[in-house]
């Protein structure tokens, strides 16, 4: 059975390839599956610029405790 290791890495030349963290094992032939990143500068985006980003709901504290109400009463006796 084949054994699989994602690591990422750049394409440096037609035939180089730089990895990004070593490999966690010596290996004797590797293939190589080249699938481009996703566009943009390689920076993620924290979670809390994320939602510093969008816009406020338009629910109001009642409405959002009524339908936990609600969805808690249709639960029954579990």
């Amino acid at each position: 059975m084949q054994k699989m290791i994602v690591v990422k890495g750049r394409l440096t030349g037609p035939q180089s390839v730089e990895l990004a963290e070593p490999v966690p094992q010596a290996v004797a032939e590797v293939e190589v599956l080249i699938r481009a990143a996703e566009e943009g500068n390689g920076q993620r985006e924290s979670v809390a610029a994320f939602l510093a980003r969008i816009p406020p709901g338009t629910r109001n504290k009642e409405d959002i405790d009524r339908q936990i109400r609600e969805e808690r009463d249709s639960w029954g006796d579990r």
